[in-house]
C-alpha cells in the first residue's frame, strides 16, 4: 500500500508540474511579440504571399513607396507602412520600430527591382537572404549576359549600346534580326524584335525619346534572336522544381500561355536543368527562388535570362497543381529559417492562357468568366480590368486583361480546357476617338 501510495503522490506531482509548466509557457507566449515578416514593396505574387505568412501564423507587413498601387493590401487588411523601398537608412529604422512591437522572423519580396535590398537588409539584421551583390548582378541583364558568356554558358550574341549610333552599329555587327530591350527591367517592358533597319530606328526613338519610363540610366541591350521553343524553370536553392514550356509571342514576347510539364524527355529535361543550375553557381545564386528561361535553338538550349526571384502569378499556382509543391509558402519558411518540403505529391499537367486586348480604347464589357470557371478542370478565371477601363497597350505585361488556368491528369486534355475556357470569354472595345480628319 506504501507503494501505491509513493506512486500516487508522484504521479499526482507529475501532473500538478505539467499543469503548471503549461500555464507558465501559455503566460509566456501571450506575452511573447507576435512573429512577423516584412514584404517590400507588392507585385502579382504578393497577395500569395500574405495568405502564406498568415497560414504559416505569421504576421505580414508589406513596406512601399507606393501604397496605392496595391489595391490587396486595403482588401486583405495588410498591414501597410510608407517608406522609400530605396532609402537604406530609412528602412533599418522603420525596421528596428518595427522590431520593438513584433519578433521580426524574416524580410523578403516578390518583387525583383528591391530584392537586392532585401538582401541587405537581411545581412544587416543577421537573417536569411539573398545575397545583394549576386542579385545586382543578374538584375542587369548586359552584367548577367558577360558573367553567363566568360562561364562559357550558351547566351545570344549581344552587344551594349546607349546611343542611336551605337544601337546601329551594334545590329550590323550581329546581323538582323535583333532584339532591342532595355538592360534593366521585367515584363517585356521596352522589348522587341527589330527585323528591318526601319524598325531599330522606329524602337530606339521609342526607348531614348522619354516614352519608355527607365528604372535606371537608359542601356540598351541589342540581342540576336534566338529561335525555338522556349522552356521556363522555376528553382529554390539549387533544387528544380518544375520546367514549363511558355509561349513568348514576337514583336514584343510578351507571355501568351504556359505548360507544365514541358513535354520533354527525361534526357532533356537534365540538360536544360543541368544548365540551369550552372547559370546559378556562375552568377552566385543558390538561395531561395530563381527562374531560367532558356530557347532550344538549332545550337542547343540557350540561356535568355536569369531572374533572382519566382515568375509572376500564376506560375507557382501551376506549379503546386503539377507537382503538389507550394514554392510561395517554401519560400517564406526559408526566409523565417523553418524547413522546407519540396517533395513532389502529385503528377499532373497544368497550364495557363493570358488573354490581351487588340487595341486601344475603351473597354465596354467583358463576359464568360462564370461560364469559364464553371468547366471541369478549370482553376482560375482572373481579370484584370472592369467595363469602362482605358485599354493602353505598351507591349508588355501590363496589356494583359484576363488570365484562366486548368490542370487535369495529360497535357492535351488541360489544352483542351484551356481552349474551351478562351472560347466562352469575350468583350468589346471601342476604340479612342482619331484626330483624323480634323484641321
Amino acid at each position: 500500500m506504501s507503494t501505491g501510495m509513493i506512486n500516487y503522490f508522484k504521479s499526482d506531482r507529475s501532473h500538478g508540474q505539467r499543469r503548471t509548466n503549461h500555464l507558465e509557457h501559455r503566460e509566456w507566449s501571450e506575452n511573447m511579440p507576435k512573429r512577423a515578416i516584412i514584404f517590400l514593396e507588392g507585385a502579382s505574387n504578393s497577395p500569395l504571399y500574405c495568405e502564406a505568412a498568415r497560414r504559416l501564423d505569421i504576421h505580414p507587413i508589406t513596406i512601399s513607396g507606393n501604397l496605392e498601387s496595391f489595391d490587396y493590401l486595403t482588401q486583405f487588411g495588410i498591414e501597410a507602412i510608407r517608406v522609400d523601398n530605396n532609402d537604406f537608412d530609412s528602412l533599418i529604422r522603420e525596421c528596428i520600430r518595427l522590431r520593438s512591437i513584433y519578433e521580426i522572423a524574416g524580410i523578403t519580396s516578390a518583387q525583383e527591382s528591391v530584392y537586392a535590398m532585401v538582401g541587405q537588409l537581411c545581412r544587416y539584421f543577421d537573417l536569411p537572404g539573398p545575397n545583394a551583390r549576386a542579385v545586382e548582378r543578374c538584375c542587369d541583364k548586359s552584367v548577367q549576359r558577360q558573367v553567363l558568356a566568360e562561364a562559357g554558358l550558351r547566351v545570344p550574341a549581344y552587344r551594349m549600346a546607349a546611343d542611336a549610333t551605337e544601337i546601329k552599329r551594334s545590329a550590323a555587327e550581329i546581323g538582323l534580326p535583333v532584339i532591342l530591350k532595355p538592360a534593366i527591367g521585367i515584363g517585356s517592358s521596352g522589348v522587341r524584335l527589330c527585323r528591318t533597319l526601319d524598325e531599330i530606328a522606329e524602337h530606339t526613338i521609342y526607348l531614348l525619346s522619354g516614352k519608355h519610363k527607365w528604372q535606371s540610366s537608359p542601356m540598351i541591350l541589342v540581342e540576336e534572336f534566338a529561335q525555338g521553343p522556349q522552356y521556363n524553370l522555376e528553382i529554390m536553392g539549387d533544387q528544380v522544381i518544375a520546367i514549363g514550356a511558355a509561349n513568348y509571342a514576337p514583336p514584343n514576347f510578351v507571355c501568351r500561355g504556359h505548360l507544365y510539364p514541358a513535354p520533354l524527355n527525361d534526357e532533356d529535361c537534365k540538360r536544360i536543368a543541368d544548365l540551369s543550375l550552372s547559370c546559378l553557381r556562375a552568377l552566385g545564386l543558390g538561395w531561395g527562388p530563381t527562374n531560367v528561361e532558356l530557347r532550344w535553338t538549332n545550337h542547343g538550349p540557350t540561356v535568355i535570362e536569369v531572374n533572382p526571384r519566382l515568375a509572376g502569378s500564376p506560375v507557382p499556382d501551376m506549379v503546386q497543381l503539377a507537382y503538389g509543391v507550394d514554392l510561395i509558402t517554401n519560400h517564406i519558411r526559408l526566409v523565417v529559417g523553418e524547413e522546407l518540403d519540396l517533395r513532389e505529391r502529385q503528377s499532373h499537367a497544368a497550364g495557363s492562357r493570358y488573354l490581351l486586348p487588340e487595341c486601344d480604347g475603351t473597354l465596354d464589357w467583358i463576359d464568360g468568366r462564370r461560364r469559364a470557371a464553371a468547366l471541369s478542370g478549370v482553376a482560375e478565371v482572373k481579370l484584370y480590368v472592369e467595363p469602362k477601363t482605358p485599354i493602353i497597350m505598351n507591349g508588355d505585361s501590363g496589356d494583359r486583361i484576363a488570365h484562366v488556368v486548368a490542370t487535369s491528369p495529360s497535357r492535351a486534355r488541360t489544352e483542351a480546357i484551356l481552349q474551351d475556357a478562351v472560347d466562352l470569354i469575350d468583350w468589346s472595345i471601342t476604340p479612342f476617338p482619331t484626330l483624323s480628319g480634323v484641321d
